[in-house]
């Protein structure tokens, strides 16, 4: 079974798209609207979406909602896809995502932004700049490879439960990252497409977000580089 999670902000006009654009081969799409204030929901019901709805802020919480949705029916062998609902990743591209873990090469994949695909204003200078500080960091403490903390990302059921995943806001994407470097999970890099966002982003669109999500993306690289 191939499922699909969609953390939604305020993404009335997007969301149809982006849920279109998902390859036949999904089983379910799980749209968990974060407290929207605009027709979010209803949108994503008309584009034949399960919708649940957590009004705690937070991408982290609207991810682990989606994964209790799941919790009763999702079996080994599974597997779960996170991406956005502004239309910024190309959902058709789902399908290259999850080829890996179907082969039986890896059990996590995360799609890369980093590549001359990137479209022009796609990702905001201070994105940039995290990003390659973030994965540099983990290069040099962790040996990953990972180029990227880009949204986009498919992982196995059970390898999705040894994670146990528990931030609730920003520091969601590197979690998982840093988790699977920690269980030595074999992972493998796909490069995806990216474009502009359709409205506004809630963290890099403004100078709190984007100061609370690079505090919280270097806490849990330094934190972790403790444990070890």
């Amino acid at each position: 079974m191939i499922w699909v999670i969609i953390p939604a902000f305020n993404e009335e006009k997007s969301i149809g798209l982006v849920l279109s654009d998902l390859p036949q081969e999904v089983d379910e799409v799980i749209v968990i609207d974060n407290g929207s204030t605009d027709e979010t929901a209803a949108e994503a019901e008309k584009g034949g979406a399960t919708v649940l709805y957590e009004p705690r802020k937070g991408y982290g919480f609207a991810c682990l909602a989606g994964i209790e949705h799941l919790k009763p029916k999702a079996n080994q062998g599974d597997i779960v896809v996170f991406l956005d609902g502004d239309y910024s990743d190309y959902p058709e591209e789902l399908t290259a995502l999850i080829s890996p873990i179907q082969q039986q090469k890896a059990l996590f994949v995360l799609g890369t932004r980093v590549t001359p695909q990137l479209e022009k204003g796609a990702l905001t200078p201070q994105q940039r700049f995290g990003n390659a500080l973030a994965t540099k960091l983990m290069k040099w403490i962790y040996r990953s490879t990972f180029t990227d903390l880009g949204p986009f990302r498919a992982i196995e059921w059970k390898t999705l439960m040894q994670l146990n995943m528990n931030d609730k806001t920003y520091g969601w994407t590197v979690e998982m990252q840093l988790k699977v470097l920690k269980k030595a999970i074999p992972y493998l890099e796909v490069p995806v497409r990216y474009r502009p966002r359709i409205g506004v982003s809630k963290v890099s669109g403004t100078v709190k977000g984007t100061l609370m999500a690079g505090y919280k993306i270097l806490s849990w690289i330094f934190i972790f580089s403790l444990k070890r």
